[in-house]
């Protein structure tokens, strides 16, 4: 999978998917669902059904990024 650069980072949604959020730790896809399943991820995540959500801003402050206070969500 690409990494996603930091401009892309910074136009996420509120939340992004289990795969969009491996992309931007730089894992692969089983490694993410593995570590989703364990509850290991190493953000926080949201199980909606059988779908992983994960809020950006939390994915931003892991990664070291500060989002512009105009592409924040409360």
């Amino acid at each position: 999978m690409k990494v996603l650069t930091l401009a892309e980072l910074q136009q996420l949604p509120a939340t992004v998917g289990l795969l969009t959020a491996a992309r931007a730790l730089g894992l692969g896809r089983t490694k993410a669902y593995e570590l989703a399943k364990k509850g290991e991820f190493p953000c926080r995540i949201i199980r909606v059904g059988v779908a992983y959500l994960v809020p950006t801003a939390e994915l931003l402050k892991l990664l070291g990024v500060d989002l512009p206070a105009s592409n924040r969500h409360a």
